[in-house]
């Protein structure tokens, strides 16, 4: 590549379009640490409550009683954040897949499930993409 286009070396790469990449000699690790912090301080929830998991059923049960409707620009701004978010967080991917389809009317109690996963998050900022030297990687798409 260098033949045919100018280029120059910074150094390792340790920052990409918001990702976060720190480079072990044992393997790479992706992670989006300053993005969660980022997120979290966007829309007043860095210093929530933290959660174990990115979902809590016993929400659902309150669903009749928080049916009330919210706003949509909020609600699809933090569903697009987390979307950006799941390219290195697979543990949120269900969750906010299924929260995003509320977007056209969300109510209360679909905010509560959001500011979840912004809960989980806050507890757990730097889980991240690892990628160990030694293995083999082998990419299959069906």
């Amino acid at each position: 590549m260098q033949s045919e286009f100018e280029m120059s070396s910074m150094g390792p790469l340790t920052f990409f379009l918001g990702l976060q990449v720190d480079q072990r000699p044992y393997g790479i690790f992706i992670h989006q640490k300053e993005y969660v912090a980022d997120i979290l301080k966007k829309f007043d929830l860095d210093n929530s409550k933290l959660a174990s998991t990115p979902f809590e059923p016993q929400k659902i049960k309150e669903k009749n009683v928080l049916d009330e409707p919210i706003s949509v620009h909020l609600y699809r701004s933090m569903i697009g954040c987390l979307m950006y978010l799941t390219a290195t967080r697979p543990d949120i991917m269900f969750v906010v897949c299924a929260a995003a389809r509320h977007q056209v009317t969300p109510k209360t109690f679909n905010l509560l499930s959001v500011k979840q996963i912004f809960k989980y998050l806050t507890a757990y900022p730097k889980l991240g993409l690892w990628y160990p030297r030694d293995s083999p990687f082998d990419l299959e798409a069906f």
